[in-house]
């Protein structure tokens, strides 16, 4: 699955902001995708929280061929052994648990979600132990493709941001707002290019 706004965003964005513009010429060739799953969506978020993209990938196709993680049943089966096994921290684990018990007890549906406007899903999905807002902003972007959300706290919006827009100084979050307000309504989609920047590998959850 591919947002329908993509060419309407990455045009607006090349008009406003001369960065962003020669991001997008220079990643041409790509763009966000969706796996449709929702369920797989927020577990690779929680298996990709506060590590690399690569480090995240390889934890991730371990689970997949050591531990055949495909729904939240197989999760919730799985020895916490075998999974830590696979490079997830014991945290890491008991958050995949609790979110495989959320799904099949019916305490997050997708089907609701979906109907969520941005602050309630947040509100809904931080009630589940180790979702914080930065994961429900990747369920946002990632399987919802909202086009509009900027995830402040994420490290690599962060560090782009800072080498990109300010000589490879901090920013502040007020700063980084102040810098995506002329990206409205597609600050989705001006995340993603700068997450390119950094990395060869594209982001997904």
């Amino acid at each position: 699955m591919q947002p329908d706004y993509w060419e309407q965003a990455i045009n607006a964005i090349s008009v406003r902001d001369p960065v962003l513009k020669n991001l997008i010429h220079a990643y041409s060739g790509s763009i966000l995708n969706s796996r449709g799953d929702a369920f797989s969506t927020l577990a690779r978020s929680i298996v990709g929280q506060q590590i690399s993209v690569k480090a995240a990938e390889s934890v991730w196709q371990k689970l997949l061929s050591h531990v055949q993680i495909t729904s939240p049943i197989s999760i919730h089966n799985a020895e916490p052994n075998a999974l830590r096994a696979c490079g997830l921290s014991s945290r890491k684990v008991s958050y995949l648990k609790d979110l495989s018990r959320s799904f099949m007890s019916g305490e997050l549906n997708p089907e609701k979600l979906v109907t969520l406007e941005d602050d309630l899903l947040v509100v809904e999905l931080v009630k589940v132990n180790g979702i914080g807002r930065w994961t429900a902003e990747m369920f946002m972007i990632f399987f919802l493709m909202r086009p509009n959300v900027l995830p402040l706290d994420d490290i690599g919006l962060q560090r782009a941001m800072s080498q990109l827009y300010n000589q490879k100084q901090p920013l502040t979050k007020q700063e980084m707002r102040k810098i995506a307000q002329s990206w409205e309504p597609w600050r989705s989609v001006a995340t993603w290019y700068l997450w390119r920047s950094l990395d060869p590998v594209p982001v997904e959850y």
